[in-house]
């Protein structure tokens, strides 16, 4: 199985506008597509979706995406840009692990950790980075195993952990990066007291050709979380994910038959994908 993941970030009726905005600052970049309520864009050719959801669910920085910028002159065009009317979660500046390097929440919520380095170190120009705290504090290896284990061409490709006398307990994971089905994330433990944790307004999308790929990954990621409706779920950790047939993209392209389709899968929790193509 080779399945296309990127992540879904929830907007109240900004998508359009934080979509247009990203394509701005990153080089290489466009919109894909655009219903009013889904907006896809890319960026250097990594995959994003931006949902037009209502104001039910609100990006938090327990997931954020890391931003590899390669000169200098890129790390502060991109930190201004994405600080312009948002808030510093740390100041640019030069860290143990980074010459340069900030934690930004732009105007919409969304969190961005910009670091001077090389791509190839990384594998990806932006990598998600999940945040474990609170319940979930202390299992951010324990979810990098389980997620390795569920997708293909998965590996683990370095864990630091927390040593003695360091602000989180020792063995925690202190940085993580780990590859499922080819796509790099990032994976971190924090004990410290959070006024938040993973939601639904940042999802991962996982792309399925067959229903036997519904079926497997929606078995896998519920277990031991729940069925949300309309293909999300949660998995055991809070990490909301959307298991969905691609086949869907070209079905809602159809103008005849989208309306149908709509209301086809809004009574559905996992997808059935030939219910989908009788509607």
């Amino acid at each position: 199985m080779n399945n296309s993941i990127y992540p879904c970030l929830w907007f109240d009726g900004k998508a359009g506008e934080a979509a247009a905005l990203y394509c701005s600052i990153f080089n290489k970049s466009k919109v894909t597509v655009d219903t009013g309520m889904v907006v896809n864009f890319e960026i250097q050719g990594q995959k994003f979706m931006a949902l037009n959801g209502g104001p039910q669910y609100r990006i938090n920085p327990s997931i954020s995406f890391f931003v590899v910028c390669e000169s200098e002159a890129e790390t502060e065009a991109v930190w201004k840009a994405l600080a312009d009317g948002g808030s510093v979660l740390m100041p640019l500046d030069k860290y143990e692990w980074s010459e340069k390097y900030g934690w930004v929440q732009d105007r919409f919520g969304v969190s961005w950790q910009i670091s001077l380095g090389k791509i190839p170190d990384v594998g990806q120009k932006i990598t998600p980075s999940m945040l474990f705290v609170g319940e979930q504090a202390g299992k951010a290896e324990q979810a990098i195993t389980f997620y390795t284990s569920v997708f293909s061409y998965s590996t683990i490709g370095g864990i630091l952990r927390n040593g003695t006398g360091q602000s989180d307990p020792e063995g925690t994971v202190k940085h993580a990066q780990f590859t499922i089905n080819q796509y790099v994330m990032m994976a971190t433990d924090s004990s410290y007291a959070h006024a938040f944790a993973f939601n639904e307004a940042v999802s991962f999308v996982v792309e399925c050709e067959t229903q036997e790929e519904v079926n497997f990954f929606w078995e896998k990621l519920t277990r031991g979380g729940h069925e949300g409706r309309c293909g999300w779920l949660k998995d055991q950790f809070g990490v909301s994910w959307q298991i969905v047939p691609t086949i869907l993209t070209t079905l809602m392209s159809d103008p005849a038959r989208a309306k149908r389709v709509v209301k086809a899968f809004m009574q559905m929790n996992k997808f059935d994908i030939v219910l989908l193509e009788q509607a």
